[in-house]
């Protein structure tokens, strides 16, 4: 099996509003691809850390291959939420990847 961590910061021009709502988007998209995708065994986004967090928000997510990580990264739905919901809000991602 594989875990995929990844890790965002979002972009500094948004009000701590703007980023709860962004935040309740990118977890409700991500999470919405659980039953959707060959080999994504666990979801889940995590938009509350502690203050001693220097990101805003983190996906815990697992496979049962790393060939099923490599489908999910090409996947229409997983596409379509990293597109629509991630990539135009967030500055920096930090991804990693490690089996167990």
């Amino acid at each position: 099996m594989v875990k995929h961590v990844i890790i965002w910061t979002l972009k500094d021009e948004y009000s701590e509003e703007e980023k709860q709502k962004i935040k309740a988007e990118i977890k409700a998209g991500l999470e919405g691809l659980k039953g959707q995708i060959d080999g994504l065994l666990e979801i889940s986004v995590l938009t509350e850390g502690l203050p001693s967090s220097n990101g805003d928000l983190m996906l815990d997510s697992l496979f049962d291959s790393e060939a099923s990580l490599k489908g999910y990264a090409v996947h229409p739905a997983h596409v379509a939420v990293a597109d629509g919901k991630v990539r135009p809000y967030s500055k920096v991602r930090s991804c990693f990847d490690f089996e167990v």
